[in-house]
């Protein structure tokens, strides 16, 4: 029988938080409501598996929310459903709130997947965003497996439209395709421009291997690139114009998690991760930094990259990115001596202040614990800011407050950031910082921290005194599914309407390997 943590005694925790955060210095503190499980219904319970690789039934990963800037009442957070260990998910479902997170409905978006009757069998990495007129836009990188000789399956990306609130979607549009081995579409992000209803951005890399290497172990071949590449609508989300390369990476580099925010002035920011000098190797060698182009001129004309942060690239000292050292057997045969955690390492997430237009950056970074004492060095929550459009940024400071240690209990991993009308920056993370010492499990939760910049400089370290633990109780994160490491997935959702903060994040308390859930955080 698989062990559930219990939310048994949430309210003492709950109340706990609240009185310490209560008592804290500088910012207002932030209440966090008991999360409720979004995921409980499974569209494709009855679709067969395609039989490549393990799936993972029930398994939900890697979620993204967004709130209905017209009905503060109406919150969607798409997810993938049913989890393959080698790559993508059997598809893309959106769980739909009309009453403000009480209740939810489950709905399938018709991505172009074979269990909605589409063409590809499976989807992945959903995102989705509002327009200011209240329709809904989700972005899914769609995919066949991976052929038993190398290289990548036919893969593609497939828009969906909703203007019913998420609960009936409109049919996919392939916004690209491609049949050679050597190419995979990846790590997608979809944003509608907050100040015209007209205009929605759609943006990832373009991942190009002429040694058609496998796309879970990620190794560079030679002569590897890796471009951004771009594609808009002018008219709400029909028709969109052709793809194009916005950003040539050039040999042996690439870029991942590409996100678009828009300030209120009009300028677009793209941050990703800039991955150089063959560095796309998960064994921290060799330099990624945070990296942005912009456009004034609605993505018509881009920019050369600038990086946030020119001194200490994100995974120069990342060295063993969240990783589980404890000697447990693996559900991978391939895996030796430990069990990875599979978190967020190379995808940063980006805000912008609506109001002043102030941009905002987290990624995952060792650097903090490079000179401690021990050869382990443990992953944190790196924070940078702009406050003059983009031309400085602060240095890098690390926000979660996971206690420091010399193991894996100390790390954080999986940041989203985002900042909510009055100006209030909350950043989400997990950290093991309830771990026992027991090998059977490994014990997680997720948790926020804000900074409220009226009272307070964010770029001071200290100003990140207060935090909400998001999870009542900690779950074992390795009861989720197994893809290239124990998978929830490669980021989480946050948003926000007014000053309440709206997440969305993966857990294994639930009714499957892994579930969906969200809450609120509200001052």
């Amino acid at each position: 029988m698989r062990r559930r943590s219990s939310f048994r005694g949430f309210l003492l925790l709950a109340l706990a938080a609240t009185l310490v955060a209560a008592v804290s210095a500088g910012a207002a503190p932030l209440t966090s409501s008991a999360p409720v499980e979004i995921s409980t219904v499974n569209p494709f319970a009855g679709c067969p598996p395609d039989g490549s690789g393990i799936n993972f039934p029930s398994a939900e990963v890697e979620p993204f929310v967004g709130v209905n800037p017209t009905n503060a009442n109406n919150i969607v957070s798409v997810y993938q459903q049913d989890r393959y260990s080698n790559g993508g998910s059997k598809g893309t479902v959106a769980a739909v709130s009309m009453n403000g997170g009480l209740t939810w409905t489950n709905v399938a978006v018709p991505a172009d997947n074979v269990c909605t009757g589409g063409r590809y069998s499976r989807a992945s990495d959903p995102w989705i965003s509002f327009s200011p007129n209240g329709t809904a836009h989700t972005l899914s990188l769609v995919t066949d497996p991976d052929p038993p000789t190398g290289g990548f399956g036919d893969n593609g990306m497939v828009y969906n439209r909703s203007t019913t609130g998420g609960l009936t979607w409109e049919p996919p549009i392939l916004l690209a395709h491609d049949e050679n081995l050597r190419n995979l579409n990846d790590k997608n992000s979809i944003t509608a421009d907050p100040n015209d209803s007209n205009f929605v951005y759609a943006v990832w890399d373009l991942a190009q291997d002429p040694a058609r290497f496998n796309a879970e172990n990620n190794p560079l071949g030679l002569g590897f690139k890796g471009p951004i590449i771009f594609t808009r609508t002018t008219n709400g989300g029909t028709p969109w114009e052709p793809t194009r390369v916005i950003y040539q990476s050039g040999a042996n580099k690439q870029t991942i998690g590409n996100q678009i925010v828009v300030r209120p002035t009009g300028e677009l920011f793209d941050f990703f991760s800039d991955i150089v000098n063959s560095s796309n190797r998960r064994d921290g060698i060799g330099p990624v930094f945070v990296s942005y182009i912009t456009s004034a001129n609605h993505g018509e004309t881009w920019t050369k990259p600038t990086r946030v942060d020119d001194q200490l690239p994100m995974t120069l000292f990342r060295g063993a990115s969240t990783v589980d050292l404890e000697p447990v057997p693996c559900p991978d045969p391939s895996q030796t001596g430990a069990c990875p955690i599979r978190g967020g390492d190379l995808i940063p997430d980006v805000a912008v202040n609506r109001t002043n237009g102030n941009l905002y950056a987290v990624w995952q970074d060792a650097r903090f614990s490079f000179f401690q004492t021990g050869a382990f060095r443990w992953d944190s929550i790196a924070y940078s800011q702009s406050t003059d459009g983009g031309q400085t940024w602060s240095p890098a400071i690390q926000v979660n407050q996971t206690p420091p240690g010399s193991n894996q209990n100390s790390q954080a991993f999986t940041p989203s950031v985002h900042v909510s009308a009055n100006g209030t920056v909350t950043v989400t993370s997990y950290d093991f910082r309830f771990n026992t010492a027991s090998p059977a499990t490994l014990d997680t939760d997720y948790w926020a921290v804000h900074c409220h910049p009226s009272s307070e400089n964010c770029a001071n370290p200290a100003s990140w005194n207060e935090e909400n633990q998001i999870t009542p109780a900690s779950f074992d994160i390795r009861e989720a599914a197994f893809a290239r490491g124990y998978f929830l997935g490669d980021y989480m959702g946050l948003d926000s309407t007014g000053n309440t903060f709206v997440t969305a994040f993966g857990s294994t308390v639930g009714g499957g390997p892994s579930s969906i859930f969200s809450n609120k955080l509200t001052p």
